[in-house]
């Protein structure tokens, strides 16, 4: 056990490596090109991800991520939940829908055409059953 663990760490490492530096920004690797870096991370298998992981990369507290701009969740972003009031409840999908008029003339349209072709078969079917 102890051996398959002196291998899976170090290739865990690496490919958490490999990732985060696929998913950096190129403007937030330091002293190196992002190409450079994905190449030392696979060149040197041990020591590659762990210089990525300490020199290779922009490194900002946790709580700051969000507040410089940078993703929010919808109930804490006041644009979406502006454009939700704007929106009503008649553009929202799910139990509350309201099928509007365009809707029922569809479904008019297709009942009436099923009918033709329901019409259409009966007088094939019969049509070839006075043939016989």
């Amino acid at each position: 056990m102890l051996r398959a663990l002196l291998y899976i760490l170090p290739l865990a490492l690496t490919i958490y490596a490999f990732i985060d530096c696929l998913n950096t920004p190129e403007e937030e690797t330091k002293h190196l090109p992002k190409v450079v870096w994905v190449i030392i991370i696979l060149l040197f298998w041990i020591v590659g991800p762990i210089v990525w992981l300490f020199a290779g990369k922009v490194r900002r507290p946790a709580g700051a991520r969000g507040r410089a701009g940078g993703w929010v969740a919808p109930d804490d972003n006041p644009e979406f939940l502006k454009s939700l009031k704007q929106d009503g409840p008649e553009k929202q999908d799910g139990p509350g829908k309201q099928d509007g008029p365009d809707d029922d003339s569809v479904l008019k349209d297709w009942e009436a055409d099923l009918r033709r072709r329901e019409e259409e078969l009966k007088k094939r079917e019969s049509g070839e059953d006075s043939d016989k």
